[in-house]
This record gives structure tokens, C-alpha cells and sequence, in this order.
């Protein structure tokens, strides 16, 4: 690896469920606050899966952003380091977009382009059953100290972080202005108006059901 090695810093998850959010949430922030090194890339890798095997074999250094159930308490945070990586987002999955990327670790590994140095940094979920959700208050408070973390690690790499000064971010990698963390929170319908955690139609024909067996028993 030369002096600039070619760094990539991933946010993975899915912002429509809740605490799934917080991978891309996490680089959302970084890019919005932080000023990078020439050669460090922010991705909102969403839940591409097998699409981001390209960008990950260019990299030298890779970060993650994950949502990860560690069996920890809810908003916890945990960093994991190099070949434990990809155990760890196999351990228990909660998505696809997990399953995902352990294939794209495999693939880069198997075409002898594996990242050299790897991190993952990720959050235990509060909530994921919520679709229009965002991030509890608990992940939410994990966005700063994660991004410090990541800071932290890629300064051995000289990487130099400098805080953002203005508003000129670009989000060509990053999701689109529309989903930002703030325009999403003020544009999403409140739970007692539009149901998030399925038709209610469906859950009220479900209720029925469930009374209706227990008259019969």
C-alpha cells in the first residue's frame, strides 16, 4: 500500500426501517460535517449487496456503517476489526443487505482484491419493525461517536479531517437530498396517521381472527 492508499467509507442499511438507517445515516453525517483527505470516498451503499464489490476492490482501507445485532443492549456500539468482520455481520442477520455483504467481502477475496485494512463500526438496533421510521433517540446519539471513531482509526492512515466550514456537500454517493435525515423526519406521516407497522387492515381482520379463536375455545 503506497502512502495515499485508496480509502472507502460505506454506510449500509436501509433508511426505510428504522434503526436499519443508521450505516447510511452515519456517512450522511461525516460528509455533511467533515472535510476528507482526497483519497477517502463516502458511499451510501444502501443495501446494494453485490453491486458494491467493484467499489470495495479498489479499496485499500474500508470503514462500515452498520446497523448489527451483537446481542448487546439496544444502542450500543461495538467495533470490529479485520477477518471478524464478515462473522459478525453473519452472526444473527436482520436483512438482506447483510447476507449481501458478506457475499461482496467473499467475492473481492476470491478475485485476490481484498481491502488490507477493514473496520466495521456498528450500532445494536432499538427498533426495525417500523417502516417510514427513523432512528430511536438511542442510535441517533451513536451517529457522533461512531463518525469519531472512524476518525480516529483513519488518522494512522494520515488521513486529516477537517470540520466543514460551509454547505458545499457533495452528495453525488450520498442519499438523495430528499431523504436527508432532517427532511425525511419533518416530511414522514406520524404513526397515528399512516400505520408503519403494516395495513391495518390486515392487522384489524388479524385481531378479529385471534377473538374469534378464543370464543371458540
Amino acid at each position: 500500500m503506497g502512502t495515499d492508499p485508496a480509502i472507502l467509507v460505506l454506510g449500509i442499511g436501509n433508511l426505510l426501517w428504522a434503526d436499519e438507517g443508521f450505516g447510511v445515516r452515519a456517512v450522511e453525517a461525516m460528509q455533511r460535517d467533515w472535510v476528507m483527505s482526497s483519497n477517502v470516498q463516502l458511499l451510501d451503499g444502501g443495501t446494494q449487496g453485490i453491486y458494491l464489490v467493484d467499489r470495495v476492490r479498489t479499496a485499500d482501507v474500508l470503514v462500515v456503517f452498520d446497523a448489527v445485532d451483537y446481542g448487546l443492549p439496544p444502542g450500543a456500539m461495538k467495533r470490529v476489526e479485520g477477518d471478524e468482520v464478515p462473522r459478525f455481520l453473519g452472526a444473527k442477520k436482520m436483512s438482506l443487505h447483510q447476507t449481501g455483504f458478506q457475499e461482496v467481502l467473499a467475492l473481492a477475496a476470491m478475485l485476490g482484491d481484498y481491502p488490507e485494512h477493514l473496520l466495521l463500526i456498528g450500532v445494536q438496533p432499538v427498533e426495525l419493525d417500523d417502516f417510514g421510521g427513523s432512528l430511536r433517540p438511542e442510535v441517533k446519539a451513536r451517529i457522533a461517536p461512531a463518525i469519531a471513531m472512524a476518525l480516529e482509526y483513519l488518522a494512522q492512515f494520515g488521513v486529516v479531517a477537517q470540520p466543514r466550514s460551509d454547505s458545499s456537500v457533495d452528495t453525488h454517493d450520498l442519499p438523495h437530498p430528499s431523504l436527508a435525515l432532517n427532511a425525511y423526519e419533518a416530511g414522514r406521516p406520524a404513526p397515528e396517521v399512516a400505520c408503519r407497522i403494516g395495513d391495518e387492515r390486515f392487522l384489524a381482520s388479524l385481531s378479529g381472527r385471534a377473538i374469534h379463536r378464543g370464543e371458540r375455545a
